[in-house]
Order: C-alpha cells, then sequence, then structure tokens
C-alpha cells in the first residue's frame, strides 16, 4: 500500500500531536523540579515579599509537563528557524543558478 505525500504528512502530524498530548492526558500529577523551581526557591529566599509582575497565563499541572512544553516551544523555533534558512539558501542557489 502506497501513500500520498499528503496523507503520510497528515499522519505525521496526527502522530506528533499523540505523542505531546498522550502524556499530558494520563500523568495530571507529574512533578519535575526544574530550573524554574530552584529560581522561585532562592528568590523567595532573598526577598520573601516578592510578587511577580505578571500572572502566568497557564498554570501546567506540573514539573514535567512544564519542561515538555518548554521543549515544545524549543522545538518549533528550531523549526521556523531551520526553515528560513531553508528558503534563504534555495532562494540564493535559484539566483545564482539564473545569474
Amino acid at each position: 500500500m502506497k501513500l500520498s505525500k499528503k496523507k503520510l504528512i497528515i499522519i505525521l502530524l496526527v502522530l506528533c500531536v499523540l505523542i505531546a498530548t498522550v502524556p499530558l492526558l494520563m500523568n495530571r500529577e507529574s512533578e519535575f523540579g526544574g530550573a524554574d523551581g530552584q529560581a522561585e526557591d532562592l528568590i523567595s529566599e532573598i526577598n520573601p515579599d516578592y510578587e511577580a509582575w505578571a500572572d502566568p497565563v497557564m498554570e501546567p499541572p506540573g514539573g514535567e509537563t512544564e519542561s515538555l512544553l518548554f521543549c515544545l516551544q524549543a522545538a518549533l523555533g528550531a523549526g521556523v528557524f531551520g526553515y528560513g534558512l531553508g528558503v534563504l539558501r534555495e532562494r540564493s542557489r535559484k539566483e545564482s543558478k539564473s545569474a
């Protein structure tokens, strides 16, 4: 069975979404103390009356979830950056061929 390119891309995108969401749904009480937690503890030691100037838009259920969202954000940024570099490279390649 041969899949068309469009169907393959859709299947892969759905698989990526499932990989990101299934752990969120399966383990709602995930706990992982990352650098944000350590920084918060240190700030509260230095200045116990400190309040953040902005409230968080979304509070993830646990540290592992927070790390997952950070990794997804980094991967998305890297993908956009890589796509932009590819576009620029192809553009310069086409311009050098036509010249």
